[in-house]
């Protein structure tokens, strides 16, 4: 019922806003001022995958548009968690009761760009994908940019696919694999195949993160292997009246609280799953430990993940733990990248150490990792967190990053340049989305090059880009 309101509300205020543009009302976009978009997220959480993408996103289209002619606002549910990201933004408060917030916000702008990787699917909730379709709905019904940016579709409830399947026809969607392609385009919905945009990503230099790995108890010799942690089991976060209110007046719901009105799965079987899936990571990882020397950390990608590297740092003692919390997205991912070996259920640990060719393998919970193990050629490397038999068949896979890694990395480089070129592409359909909507513009006329739409590339990236597209030509050439 909380959905369903929330739903009518949003789409309430989309044909209001549809009403007043043709009566003259909102911002249009005029020759010779800036285009002001809103990046609409769901950043100011301390969830390092979502800040990072986000970051990348707004520095590659802040280079492609120029900055000269751009002024963007990004949405945060809270300023101390995003201080200092996102450089040259303004940052906008987004509260949790967000249907007027947004029917304010994105009529000051130009257009929205929809930054959420899992935009469109039911599997964490119902009211971000609302947030998602509501964000990109009000953008389109004043006929301004209305762009999602990276996105992923999956399952999504009745409710929530026939919002979408109203509110996003008049969208562009780039998705980042070709599987949310043919979710959306059931739905009637206009795509282009992109990636995600994290992969332009560059942290704070190694030395940071090897001072950090030394100050934990790090040798600078051993090989690290890196686990990343999440608890699946209490997905998705559900709106519910009736248990703020008991809250609030009995006390319970404490521990299965989200935030307000918004609270996780619980009770005794997501309890046991999870145990299950702990218990395979321990099992594992004890095993990894007892076969090969490495030294073994835990990182929390996102705050919520604290809790799942507390339960295993506890039956492995000594280990030490990263959070998100404490550490922010270019601190913590300096850290990833000086690891030789990584076990992740978040997809965004594997994707940001993956330009310095950490041997990643995943336990996946959606098919966000999945899809990104098939690109890779890694079939061989992700399990699911309800896998039966996850210790052994983790303990395997662990052995399989040792015995092929110099295959995995050579794959992995090969996914990373390939996503490089993927992601400059859709600067070019941003670019062409601009042009078409606002045919004044300043866009540069000149024939340009794959990474002029990319932001400016680290060295490292440099480097990767130059060796892979010349053994990759010297291939077809051989052919």
């Amino acid at each position: 019922m909380t959905d369903f309101l929330l739903v009518m509300w949003v789409s309430a205020l989309i044909r209001l806003t549809r009403f007043q543009w043709a009566l003259g009302g909102g911002t249009r976009w005029q020759s010779g001022e800036k285009l002001k978009l809103l990046f609409a997220g769901y950043n100011g959480t301390r969830n390092t995958g979502s800040d990072v993408r986000v970051n990348e996103m707004i520095r590659q289209i802040r280079h492609v548009l120029g900055p000269q002619n751009t002024d963007f606002s990004v949405m945060t549910q809270s300023f101390d968690r995003t201080k200092g990201y996102f450089e040259g933004t303004k940052q906008v408060f987004l509260p949790d009761l967000f249907p007027p917030f947004l029917y304010r916000e994105t009529r000051k702008n130009h257009g929205v760009i929809a930054c959420e990787g899992s935009m469109f699917k039911s599997k964490f909730a119902n009211a971000l994908t609302t947030m998602m379709i509501g964000s990109l709905g009000f953008a389109s019904s004043e006929n301004k940019i209305s762009v999602g940016y990276g996105a992923e579709a999956g399952h999504m409830d009745s409710l929530i696919e026939k919002m979408c399947a109203t509110y996003v026809k008049d969208s562009l969607v780039i998705t980042r694999n070709p599987e949310s392609q043919t979710v959306l385009g059931k739905l009637g919905i206009a795509t282009e195949l992109g990636t995600d945009t994290a992969w332009t990503f560059e942290p704070h230099p190694a030395a940071y993160g090897r001072k950090a790995l030394r100050e934990a108890g790090w040798d600078e010799k051993t090989p690290i292997l890196v686990l990343c942690p999440i608890h699946p089991f209490v997905w998705p976060v559900k709106a519910s009246i009736a248990k703020y209110l008991a809250r609030v007046t009995t006390g319970a719901y404490k521990e299965s609280q989200y935030r307000t009105v918004y609270f996780h799965e619980s009770g005794a079987e997501v309890d046991r799953k999870y145990k299950k899936y702990i218990d395979g990571y321990i099992e594992a990882t004890k095993a990894f430990q007892q076969k090969r020397k490495v030294f073994t950390i835990l990182v929390a990608m996102e705050r919520l993940d604290a809790v799942a590297c507390r339960d295993i740092a506890a039956q492995i003692p000594g280990t030490p733990i990263f959070t998100s919390d404490d550490y922010d997205m270019y601190q913590i991912v300096s850290i990833l990248r000086q690891c030789a070996y990584m076990v992740s259920s978040r997809y965004h640990g594997i994707v940001t150490c993956m330009p310095s060719l950490v041997a990643s393998a995943g336990v996946t919970m959606d098919e966000r990792i999945r899809n990104l193990m098939r690109e890779r050629g890694h079939q061989h490397l992700f399990l699911t967190v309800d896998e039966a038999d996850l210790g052994p068949k983790l303990l395997q896979i662990m052995e399989t990053l040792v015995a092929e890694a110099d295959s995995v990395r050579d794959g992995i480089a090969r996914t990373v340049v390939g996503n490089l070129k993927v992601m400059a592409r859709m600067g070019v359909i941003l670019e062409d989305v601009v042009r078409r909507q606002y045919p004044e513009f300043p866009l540069a006329g000149c024939v340009r090059g794959w990474e002029d739409y990319l932001p400016p590339l680290s060295e490292t990236l440099q480097q990767l880009a130059e060796r892979y597209d010349a053994s990759d030509a010297a291939m077809v050439a051989a052919r």
